[in-house]
């Protein structure tokens, strides 16, 4: 579709946003030569003075909350762009810590609207660089850009980044990155960069991840080969355990166990160290203790207490799991987790629940509104493959409110399967979302 004259323009964000769904034939169109000719119009390809990116199938939100954190409590001005959102389309980018306004996300689709000509952009292209073109107007010391899809041909991956993170490798988006680890890391390592910084978090990286890192001359660190970290009773150290390791990294004692996963946050530590910023151990410590991401092991005190967690495929569910049992062990009286859940059916469904039956008592799965969803009775029949009994709803509240219905004082009723059924919560009871 050709650009609409600057009259015919959408005059608000919903109708920007209605305008981006239509415009492109395919919701995803791998190939970076488009976006980067209309980026290179817009000149945003580079949007702050320090780039940060961040791949990986699971922890990539955590670590762009942790580093984003970390990095305001030193004294930079940061942006961080991410998707999906969970209820409102302002949260894809946060600039020290705020949302922006609707007018300003107007102003910035009106830019890359007149910049692509007859060049043709999807939704998630669009909104990256409508992105790109936000931060570059606040002048900022960093921006941590979140690589959404695989890396290689992410559209985020237009932008050469200062450093770079691959927090893990596993299966997820197969009809686009493959069906194994090696194909998978191969297209995260996409996002390394010739003579960068280059971290990997996942302890087990993939051949074709190292190999593609050293082809390019990247300066790779490994988890548990450059650097690990040490857990005690209260605090945490991360420990550089290489000759390189301890060539470019620094020791850090007594660091505060961070409330997202601590796996990722040793692999931020690095990346932050090799930026070329100065960062105290205070504003490490201040970062860490304070970080936090809307919709990750998110809980809702209360009785019974409610978590929301976006997991969605076998590894965040494994962790979830383990989170659940950690918390069981912590407390004295012994209630059952019942599980809310609604998953798209492009997902390892059996997987990512066959992680969880261990810990949950009863089920009540929902169906998800769109054309990527899992209806509520293909979950029940997964279910009751694995011996387990689920109650389907439709909606995501139904099966919310009859759990809550049913739940003792001192059950946890847990809510996860997508970024989709964290939202209709959200939405369910009328939560706001305020940014990072």
């Amino acid at each position: 579709m050709s650009t609409s004259s600057y009259s015919e323009q959408p005059r608000s964000l919903d109708a920007w946003l209605s305008y981006l769904e239509q415009i492109h034939t395919k919701e995803i169109d791998m190939g970076l030569e488009r976006i980067t000719q209309v980026a290179t119009t817009l000149g945003v390809l580079q949007p702050a003075k320090k780039v940060l990116t961040i791949a990986g199938t699971n922890g990539k939100g955590s670590s762009v909350a942790m580093a984003d954190a970390i990095l305001r409590q030193a004294g930079y001005s940061t942006a961080c762009f991410t998707s999906p959102h969970i209820v409102d389309y302002r949260e894809r980018v946060v600039v020290n810590g705020n949302m922006l306004s609707e007018q300003a996300h107007c102003d910035a689709f009106s830019a890359v609207e007149k910049a692509r000509g007859e060049t043709s952009l999807t939704y998630f292209e669009f909104g990256t660089l409508a992105a790109l073109w936000l931060m570059k107007q606040h002048k900022l010391d960093v921006a941590i850009l979140e690589i959404g899809l695989g890396g290689r041909l992410d559209a985020v991956n237009i932008v050469e980044p200062d450093a770079s993170i691959v927090t893990s490798v596993d299966i997820d988006h197969v009809g686009f990155l493959g069906d194994n680890r090696e194909d998978i890391g191969y297209e995260k390592a996409g996002i390394y960069r010739t003579g960068k910084p280059a971290i990997c978090g996942d302890p087990k990286p993939p051949q074709r991840l190292v190999s593609h890192a050293q082809a390019l001359g990247a300066q790779l660190f490994c988890v548990e080969q450059d650097y690990r970290h040490e857990l005690d009773e209260h605090t945490w150290a991360f420990m550089p355990c290489s000759e390189r390791g301890q060539e470019y990294l620094k020791p850090l004692q007594q660091l505060p166990v961070p409330q997202l996963p601590l796996a990722n946050a040793p692999g931020v530590i690095a990346a932050l160290q090799m930026l070329g910023l100065p960062i105290s151990d205070e504003a490490m410590k201040r970062g860490l203790a304070t970080a936090a991401v809307p919709g990750r092991f998110e809980r809702w005190p209360g009785q019974p207490e409610v978590i929301l967690d976006v997991a969605h495929n076998p590894h965040a569910a494994k962790y979830l799991h383990d989170k659940l049992m950690q918390i069981r062990r912590t407390q004295s009286t012994q209630g059952k987790v019942l599980a809310v859940c609604g998953m798209l059916k492009d997902k390892d469904i059996k997987s990512t629940l066959a992680e969880l039956t261990p810990a949950i008592s009863h089920w009540y799965v929902a169906s998800l509104p769109g054309p990527r969803a899992a209806c509520a009775e293909e979950l029940a029949g997964v279910l009751d493959s694995m011996g387990q009994k689920a109650q389907p709803f439709m909606q995501v509240a139904a099966a919310y409110e009859a759990a809550l219905a049913e739940a003792e004082p001192n059950d946890i009723l847990v809510c996860f399967g997508s970024f989709v059924t964290v939202a209709a919560l959200y939405e369910h009871k009328g939560r706001a979302f305020n940014g990072r």
